[in-house]
């Protein structure tokens, strides 16, 4: 890597550093409220409105509002909000710290996060067809705030929140989703509730009254270091009462995550101690469920990670269709299977590849889970609506049929699906599957728990069968001997030809579990052991001729761990200190290692038995020489690579035995003993010397090697995380456009309404005003006129819209319309004295017709009857006056 990627590299992870410390600096100096953060969208408004007039002025706590709004128009929200409460609202805005007893509103073509208590926006990203505002939110607050994080999801359609729920409730917040009865969309909070991220369903005013009784009555347990330190008895019978309850065990489930769940249903609860808790626990079987359901989040979709099933069906399904009989099944199981989404994907998937190879194999896939619920929401295979933002329509007319509820999953891909309930470290597990697929379930458990299960699927596999798991797990400890890794990317791995190490109860062993080995007496009787079943004679007697004629001998893999020995190696091999190994250089003695690498790299580089003689080998008692030859082969079978590793001493350099007292050494052969010992380091140094220039050209090698391929693992990424962004953005905007236009629609129904209102004042206070005016606009048409201008005008009803100078008028006008026309152009008002037919006199006021834009759009025409003020000569009387 160039040194200026990697000074840019560095400099990067300073600031990402430095922002961290500055967040939680912030974090931990910000007061300790409630912040609520509200999402809604198609109905939300009505609904947001109703919870806000159920909150008191002070209540204490922070609230965000996060509608659905398009991004091409100004939002009326703040100002139709205030007229429902007395809390002060306001727009958000950037770098605004959050204050309790106020509301926040999201505005227009934004993204919003919070950070120390601090709002950040960011503008919404150029070409996005839909985004995620409430997720986005949702998901800082949870990361941000922790236990003080509580959302709140109100009437809308779709699913955007049901992530940014699960992060607060996985942080140890509380959780809020509207009633579905008295949601206007139910898409929104039926998502939420569905994935069993919420806490509580309630209407929207009782969602007030639960965050008044939270504010009120804070629970503030201790901080998790005191909750759960010197309290093993009460973890044991939370662990007690939940196996009681569902069979299973969760002792070596991940500690963090278990405690999390403790904890927040601690402060759903409003309990600070442990003990109390336990105790609710003891006496409440529905808190013993709720904190099972707690413990298993079930989050799904069809075709997660969609790039993943593009390296089934290139690297995987062709593997396991190639050759295939016609009647073999195929064969995947998906532990942790949830609601079904990814067992019916697999499904699918593999019709399409099977259509499209023109094959007709049987498929059997297993979905197994710990939640009942979820089983049986996958047996039912009926999904919301939303679902359509996840399938393509092809899919979804191929494969699902609508219902009243959404769509189902057609027949035919239902009846080669199997669900059941089963714990995989305790129940029989299946076997002889082609694929297992166990995603975003290896995050949960601890590397005990790992380290079983791992092995358990070695077994349930076929030969060469395949091992997916999600993109942030790995294989731990013995996982890397008996898998290998197929495609990196995705976490494919590749079941060895190994034997597998599993551990549940099936296996033949003279021990019982290791619980009943503890409390097991020592010094069984002979009934107790198993007998010894007896060799063959033929066997017995090619091992006593293999031990007396034969050299010792290790048969090693690939890997080089050992797989069988023949013969005495102890004088050559040994196990290393620590954790035991099998590996053939860890077991090698002093002053062999370096020669037995050396050879094997070149048996492996050139495919030819090798050897070397005179190696001198520290066996602990005196120096032994022995030749060692490495032939490598391999199997017929499966064409798997192995090195025979033969051991042969030389018999004049064997030891004789030592007399019980030792002769004099004479001068001379002391000299010759420190020759032949300064000869036996001269070889030693050049082989060292000859080995760690072999060495350091390896690493070089290895160097360049890793080096490329860092920097296509990133450009890799690169391309892989843009690719993530342009599939999100095709699957999720019109879902966001329907929102922001039902968002819009709705205030665009609360403009009507004030237009209505205004509408209905005007009409009223013409009707009132017993003044003669008409209102035209700027092609002289009639828009409005009062009762009284009808009358003395001479026009009716039905002249509302023509031209006033068309009209026959029971006034003398001639010069009417000039004088309009010059009050609309010199915009000023003019008065002129005319008379009626009726021999009235009128005073005729012209005004302009000004918009709220000051535009001139018009004329007002105002009569005043002035027959009584009339003077000598024909003129009003205050005009003779003046």
């Amino acid at each position: 890597m160039p040194a200026k990627k990697k000074k840019d590299r560095r400099m990067k992870k300073s600031n990402t550093e430095e922002r961290n410390q500055k967040s939680s600096v912030e974090k931990t100096s910000s007061a300790t409220f409630p912040v609520v953060a509200i999402g809604a969208s198609a109905g939300g408004l009505e609904a947001f409105s109703s919870l806000l007039r159920a909150l008191p002025p002070e209540p204490g706590l922070a609230v965000v509002f996060i509608p659905h709004l398009d991004p091409t128009h100004e939002s009326a929200m703040v100002e139709l909000l205030s007229r429902t409460t007395r809390l002060p609202v306001q727009q958000a805005a950037e770098g605004i710290r959050v204050v309790p007893s106020s509301v926040y509103v999201l505005p227009p073509n934004s993204d919003m996060t919070i950070s120390g208590g601090v709002l950040h926006l960011v503008r919404r990203e150029a070409g996005r067809r839909h985004h995620m505002p409430i997720d986005t939110f949702l998901r800082s607050l949870a990361s941000d705030q922790g236990t003080n994080a509580i959302g709140v999801i109100l009437s809308g359609t779709a699913n955007d929140g049901t992530q940014g729920l699960s992060a607060i409730k996985d942080s140890g917040g509380i959780t809020f989703a509207q009633d579905l009865e008295t949601a206007k969309y139910d898409g929104m909070p039926n998502s939420a509730i569905a994935a069993g991220v919420v806490d509580f369903v309630l209407p929207p005013n009782r969602i007030a009254q639960e965050l008044i009784r939270i504010q009120k009555e804070p629970a503030r347990p201790e901080p998790p270091s005191n909750t759960f330190d010197g309290k093993d008895r009460l973890l044991k019978e939370i662990f007690r009462l939940l196996k009681t309850f569902s069979k299973v065990d969760f002792i070596d489930y991940k500690a963090a995550t278990i405690r999390r769940r403790i904890l927040r249903r601690m402060n759903i609860n409003q309990i600070s101690g442990l003990g109390d808790y336990v105790r609710l626990l003891q006496r409440n079987p529905q808190e013993v469920e709720a904190l099972y359901r707690d413990v298993l989040i079930n989050v799904t979709s069809f075709f997660r990670n969609p790039e993943v099933f593009e390296s089934l069906r290139e690297v995987v399904y062709p593997k396991i269709l190639a050759d295939r009989p016609s009647t073999d099944p195929v064969r995947v199981w998906v532990p942790g299977c949830s609601t079904g989404e990814e067992t019916y994907s697999h499904a699918i998937s593999l019709v399409e590849m099977l259509s499209e190879l023109r094959l007709e194999v049987p498929i059997q896939i297993f979905g197994t889970d710990l939640s009942e619920t979820a089983i049986q929401r996958a047996r039912a295979g009926v999904y919301k609506e939303a679902i359509a933002n996840e399938v393509s329509e092809i899919r979804l007319r191929r494969f699902f049929h609508k219902v009243p509820d959404g769509y189902q999953i057609s027949k035919s891909i239902r009846d080669m699906c199997v669900f059941a309930r089963q714990n995989v470290f305790s129940d029989p597990p299946f076997s002889r599957m082609d694929l297992i697929s166990c995603r975003n379930v290896l995050i949960y458990l601890s590397p005990i728990l790992q380290k079983k299960v791992i092995p358990i699927f070695h077994y349930a596999l076929k030969e060469r069968g395949f091992l997916l798991v999600g993109n942030t797990e790995g294989l731990l400890g013995s996982g890397a001997e008996i898998f290998d890794l197929v495609d990196r990317k995705s976490k494919i791995y590749q079941k060895k030809p190994v034997p597998s190490p599993v551990t549940f109860g099936m296996t033949v062993s003279p021990h019982g579990p290791a619980e009943l080995m503890q409390h097991k007496p020592q010094g069984g009787t002979k009934e107790e052991e198993l007998p010894k079943t007896p060799a063959d004679v033929q066997r017995e007697a090619d091992r006593l001729l293999l031990s007396k004629y034969v050299p010792s001998a290790v048969v090693v893999n690939d890997d080089l761990e050992i797989l069988q020995s023949r013969g005495r190696t102890n004088r050559y091999l040994e196990l290393p200190p620590g954790k035991a190994s099998l590996n053939l250089l860890k077991m090698a003695r002093p002053g062999l290692l370096y020669d037995l690498r050396a050879l094997i790299d070149r048996g492996r580089k050139n495919s030819i038995p090798v050897s070397k003689d005179g190696i001198v080998v520290e066996n602990g008692e005196a120096p032994i020489s022995v030749k060692v030859e490495v032939i490598p082969f391999r199997t017929p079978a499966r064409d798997q690579r192995h090195f025979l590793v033969l051991f042969e001493e030389s018999s004049a350099a064997k030891p004789a035995l030592a007399s019980a007292r030792p002769e004099p050494i004479s001068p001379e052969e002391i000299a010759d003993s420190k020759d032949v010992q300064i000869a036996q380091l001269k070889q030693e140094l050049a082989s060292t010397k000859e080995y760690l220039q072999s060495i350091i050209e390896a690493q070089e090698a290895t160097n360049e090697e890793l080096q490329s391929a860092n920097e296509e693992i990133q450009s890799g990424n690169e391309e892989l995380q843009s690719t993530n962004e342009e599939l999100q953005t095709s699957k999720e905007e019109l879902e966001s456009a329907n929102e922001e236009l039902n968002t819009v629609n709705e205030e665009i129904q609360h403009r009507n309404q004030q237009l209505a209102q205004l509408s209905n004042d005007l009409i009223n206070l013409l009707h009132s005003i017993t003044i003669p005016m008409v209102m035209l606009g700027e092609d002289l048409h009639i828009r409005r006129f009062t009762p009284e201008a009808e009358r003395i005008f001479g026009f009716s009803s039905h002249d509302m819209g023509k031209a006033l100078t068309h009209l026959s008028l029971n006034l003398d006008l001639p010069q009417l319309e000039r004088w309009m026309l010059d009050v609309m152009r010199d915009v000023a008002m003019r008065t002129e004295q005319v008379n009626a037919r009726d021999g009235k006199i009128y005073r005729l006021r012209i005004t302009p017709y000004r918009t709220m834009e000051n535009k001139i759009d018009g004329v007002v025409l105002t009569l005043l009857d002035i027959s009584d003020l009339v003077g000598p000569g024909g003129k009003p009387e205050s005009v003779l006056k003046s």
